[in-house]
């Protein structure tokens, strides 16, 4: 195992793995050494060698740079019929493709393969709150939009924004633009203006409130998934409550456009292994991650309407023209 510098013309880049390796599979973070792109590079790519569905450990590429756009870029533009490559993604790929910040990149010049786990979403209010379910709090929306302040931890048309404005419209309020969001830096600074009171409810992501939930100080609401995350079972998903919404912040991986069918077949198997497998489970309680597994055509059809919708929402609200 060894680590190299490369250079891509904007840039330097980590390559940790097995130089000369040629028939070692890659995977490019899109992001710097830690954070979740490359946990989803180290981490999948481990399990797969371990379990056997690759002959060599996989090669790991940091390439950080335009929030993931440097690595979309390459990939399309450099290596788009690479069958040996795969790359780590999120739902934070998703909204930056929708919302036209791969500076002029479409989500149609990739194939996204799979996602294997996920942070689910979550609606949390403060422990004293008079709302005591998902439907108390659209409702009072419904009743008056300005007496109701979500806070969140990413900035205006952010995915904690979006969240919130798909559980609103699921629930049968279309006046997005009256809803109020304050983007706050973090989950953590979102929970405390909801705990003080200064905002109605906190919008964000299962790993952020865990403290605040043991701690009592917050109640959730909603947790935005199929199923109810194990651990949390006591939690309602927003379906349960008749609001049809599913936002998790998954974590998977896109392949080149141009590889063959089979190809692209044979990384959705090889991630379906490893989501399969005790390794991959083990990892998930570790990292704090909820099952979210979609392999193959069926997660290109859900990534291509999470696009779609995301793009729809970003219009409505002025994020993009």
């Amino acid at each position: 195992m060894s680590t190299t510098l490369r250079t891509l013309g904007l840039g330097t880049v980590f390559v940790v793995g097995l130089t000369g390796a040629a028939t070692a599979a890659e995977c490019i973070a899109p992001a710097n050494p830690g954070g979740g792109w490359d946990f989803t590079c180290r981490q999948i790519g481990k399990i797969m060698y371990d379990i056997g569905v690759v002959d060599n450990p996989v090669q790991v590429t940091n390439m950080a740079g335009g929030g993931g756009g440097l690595a979309y870029g390459h990939v399309v533009n450099e290596r788009p019929d690479d069958e040996d490559l795969f790359v780590a993604a999120s739902q934070a790929t998703a909204t930056r493709l929708a919302q036209n910040a791969y500076g002029g990149l479409t989500a149609d010049q990739v194939r996204f393969v799979g996602a294997i786990g996920a942070d689910p979403g979550v609606i949390v209010v403060a422990a004293d709150s008079e709302f005591q379910s998902l439907n108390d709090l659209v409702d009072a929306v419904k009743a008056d939009p300005k007496a109701v302040a979500f806070g969140g931890g990413s900035a205006v048309g952010g995915f904690d924004h979006l969240k919130v404005l798909q559980v609103l419209r699921a629930g049968g309020f279309d006046d997005i633009r009256s809803v109020k969001y304050i983007g706050l830096d973090g989950g953590a600074d979102a929970i405390t203006q909801t705990v003080g009171g200064f905002t109605q409810a906190m919008t964000g992501d299962m790993s952020e409130i865990v403290g605040f939930l043991k701690s009592g100080e917050v109640r959730a609401v909603a947790v935005l998934t199929e199923e109810r995350v194990p651990g949390f079972e006591d939690i309602p998903t927003a379906r349960e409550q008749g609001i049809d919404v599913v936002a998790v912040n998954w974590r998977g991986l896109y392949v080149p456009k141009n590889i063959s069918d089979e190809a692209f077949q044979t990384w959705a198997d090889k991630l379906q292994k490893v989501a399969d497998s005790d390794d991959w489970k083990e990892a998930m309680v570790a990292n704090g991650l909820a099952p979210f597994t979609k392999v193959g055509n069926d997660f290109q059809q859900w990534v291509d309407g999470v696009v779609a919708s995301t793009e729809e929402l970003s219009r409505e609200i002025g994020v993009i023209q």
